[in-house]
């Protein structure tokens, strides 16, 4: 890599929304550490594309933050953009919700972005980079039968507004991108009668009457992350077929 090269990392860079971000931001010309917890799912977002490097990893393991944090600096000296995507739905209704798949949404969804970001900012403000979180559209919303995924979001939401008020002074944006219901694997673990009522009810709330594309969600965080957005921050841009608004 060049000194003047973007570096950005990616976390749940191996599937859907991850991957799709990771590919679309090496096509940027950005070096791209592709952090998942499945070595062989990295290599194949890696696969054939310059710029995406690999490193397997599990965001909520005590001491990531901390490592990803060195490995930056060893390996880059910088960082531009930090992309907080990993996430973990574990949907169930009030009643049935089991206090163990309360902790690994959590820890994901929330937690993780909180000591990722908290390590990594040394390097994002010598940069004057951009931390892109990703929450749900849904969680803006009533979601019933789940509950708690749409909650984390929602803190989230509110992470993203609060970071970009408090690191403004220092330079560095804070911005969200709140999919609707797209594509990607994060429900597959549902039977299939389960993952069909819930498609057929993100259908039913989703104005534009179709599932997005992990891509199109991956454009809206390249257009938020790239320097021509530096005016942006503190937004929360859903995309979404208009689940939000309908």
């Amino acid at each position: 890599m060049t000194n003047q090269q973007r570096v950005a990392v990616v976390t749940g860079a191996g599937s859907g929304i991850g991957r799709a971000t990771a590919r679309a931001l090496a096509e940027q010309g950005v070096r791209v550490l592709a952090v998942g917890r499945r070595a062989e799912a990295l290599a194949e977002t890696a696969r054939g594309r310059d710029g995406i490097d690999p490193w397997p990893q599990d965001v909520t393991a005590d001491g990531a933050a901390q490592r990803l944090a060195e490995t930056l600096t060893e390996r880059y000296g910088r960082l531009d953009v930090l992309v907080n995507n990993a996430g973990v739905a574990r949907g169930a209704p009030l009643g049935g919700i089991h206090r163990a798949a309360v902790e690994e949404q959590l820890a994901t969804n929330l937690t993780a972005p909180v000591l990722l970001t908290q390590a990594v900012l040394p390097l994002l403000t010598a940069a004057r980079g951009v931390v892109v979180n990703v929450s749900t559209s849904v969680g803006q919303r009533g979601w019933p039968g789940n509950s708690v995924y749409a909650a984390s979001k929602a803190a989230l939401d509110t992470l993203t507004r609060s970071w970009a008020v408090e690191l403004a002074p220092h330079g560095v944006r804070v911005v969200a991108v709140a999919p609707g219901p797209i594509d990607t694997p994060i429900a597959d673990h549902l039977p299939p009668e389960r993952l069909a009522a819930l498609r057929a009810w993100q259908l039913a709330h989703t104005p534009l009457g179709r599932i997005g594309r992990a891509e199109e969600v991956a454009w809206a965080i390249g257009r938020l992350a790239e320097p021509a957005a530096g005016f942006v921050t503190g937004v929360v841009l859903p995309v979404d077929g208009g689940a939000v608004v309908g």
